[in-house]
């Protein structure tokens, strides 16, 4: 029997709103049914090239009775209050990172998440990059044996607008955030944190007390270590690089290319164009498998959508980070 599409309701309408908009669109076994934002003419906009009914008010949204699934893809603050509305109606929620910036609300709203076994997901798209999810898998079967170290570099193409980074939360909170998920998908046991952060090259960083260039490093209560290298420009386009480092051997993820064809000449060997150089391009396939476990989740199949845990988990370590960057202490986690 032919199951019927998930209905989604998408709200915010923004870039990651926009992607997941075409993702839904594109995907087998779901439809965009609702699309809110306040920004009316956004919501208009995304209505005109998939479908959907749109209104100015996510509650309404929320309320139709004509939607299967939420996926939050508005600013960070409305975050809690929007999972907790769907939550209430009885409807699995898909929420863009982070749940929040302050832990305390995150805290606060875990009881209600926990009690009400309404299915709420996580953004850690990084999770579904085919690359990724296959060293992971490898390791997870003893491939180059005990996990020792594992290394993640995650360089930015370019710095975000100061006006950006002002509301941002801060590199561990807004960027780095995605390595601590990648971390704990490979390690789940980390106990402590040293970051230390420094202000190279970014006048918007400088301006408004952030750092431009992170390191951190978790340590796994099995011994492991996971280094972190953060920056936020990369001449050489969006850097994104994972090694997993055991007693067997060893695993790495390199770069996406744009083009595999390489050019030699007398002046140059092997000259290779750059880089993939937007996150959006990079992760594309990520986000479309993304999407299809949420479906599965929502079906109530089998899924490895990121939980609501997982968000906390991350935010945890992001603050852990962001406090010993600025006190230089390691701060010890309890996840």
């Amino acid at each position: 029997m032919t199951q019927q599409p998930v209905r989604f309701g998408l709200i915010g309408t923004g870039r990651i709103g926009q992607v997941h908009a075409a993702t839904i669109a594109a995907l087998p076994g779901a439809t965009l049914s609702w699309i809110a934002d306040p920004f009316i003419e956004g919501a208009k906009g995304v209505a005109a090239r998939f479908g959907g009914t749109v209104t100015d008010n996510p509650e309404e949204l929320i309320a139709s009775g004509e939607i299967d699934a939420v996926l939050i893809a508005s600013p960070t603050p409305t975050h809690v209050d929007l999972i907790a509305a769907a939550v209430r109606a009885g409807i699995p929620v898909l929420c863009e990172k982070p749940i929040d910036l302050d832990i305390e609300r995150v805290n606060a709203l875990r009881p209600l998440v926990a009690e009400s076994g309404v299915p709420v997901a996580l953004g850690f798209n990084r999770r579904f990059d085919p690359a990724f999810a296959s060293a992971r898998a490898r390791v997870a079967a003893g491939e180059i044996g005990e996990l020792e170290q594992l290394t993640i570099i995650s360089r930015d193409p370019a710095a975000p607008p100061a006006d950006y980074v002002k509301i941002s939360g801060g590199i561990f909170r807004d960027m780095t955030i995605h390595d601590f998920d990648m971390a704990r998908f490979f390690l789940d046991d980390i106990i402590s944190v040293s970051a230390t952060g420094t202000q190279t090259f970014d006048d918007g960083a400088r301006e408004h007390g952030d750092f431009d260039t992170a390191v951190t490093t978790l340590r796994a209560a099995s011994g492991a270590i996971v280094t972190i290298i953060n920056s936020r420009h990369s001449a050489v386009g969006y850097d994104q690089r994972i090694e997993a480092f055991g007693a067997k051997g060893s695993l790495q993820v390199a770069n996406a290319p744009t083009s595999l064809v390489s050019l030699s000449t007398a002046d140059a060997v092997e000259a290779k164009p750059p880089y993939e150089t937007f996150f959006l391009e990079r992760y594309a396939e990520a986000y479309a498998e993304e999407l299809r476990e949420f479906v599965k989740l929502v079906r109530g199949e089998a899924s490895t959508s990121p939980t609501f845990e997982d968000g906390r988990a991350a935010l945890v370590l992001a603050d852990a980070a962001q406090r010993s960057a600025t006190e230089g202490v390691a701060v010890s986690v309890a996840l």
